[in-house]
């Protein structure tokens, strides 16, 4: 068995008054899980660092730039049985203003939703909780958020 660090997680999210409202994707119908709800994800590319592949996915699968951009204090895993490998995935949260999304070629749709209702049809258990942990330091926190900026 093989594990392997090469995809990144990304939740982007606006501020909506005191509370957070997360983007998410709907995977394209030549993708692979056709119609399923993601927020921004990616490969990284050979001599890449994690971080910049994270601002790269963002901006090549929203045309958006963030204003403040954090690695979460998460990891995700993942176990893919035809590859007989487990992923590690870092995770990370961009904060950007308002702006009009444009979504590639990799995703049909799109909408920004509260944590709980993006939780709702986000399909794996490790992404709800990044949204939990992401919405409790951005909102109840802030103190910390300086230790994990990425400037």
């Amino acid at each position: 068995m093989e594990i392997i660090s090469g995809y990144v997680e990304v939740h982007v999210f606006r501020r909506t008054g005191g509370s957070l409202e997360f983007l998410l994707l709907r995977r394209g119908e030549k993708e692979i899980y056709p119609g399923l709800w993601q927020m921004v994800t990616g490969k990284i590319k050979p001599g890449e660092k994690a971080y910049e592949a994270a601002l790269r996915e963002v901006k090549e699968e929203t045309g958006l730039i963030p204003l403040k951009f954090w690695a979460a204090p998460k990891v995700n895993q993942f176990y893919q049985a035809d590859k007989d490998a487990v992923y590690i995935v870092p995770v990370f949260a961009a904060e950007v203003s308002e702006a009009e999304v444009l979504t590639g070629e990799e995703h049909d749709g799109y909408k920004w939703l509260s944590s709980a209702e993006a939780g709702s049809v986000l399909p794996w258990d490790e992404q709800r909780k990044a949204l939990d942990i992401i919405e409790r330091y951005i909102l109840k926190m802030p103190e910390y958020l300086e230790l994990v900026e990425i400037k």
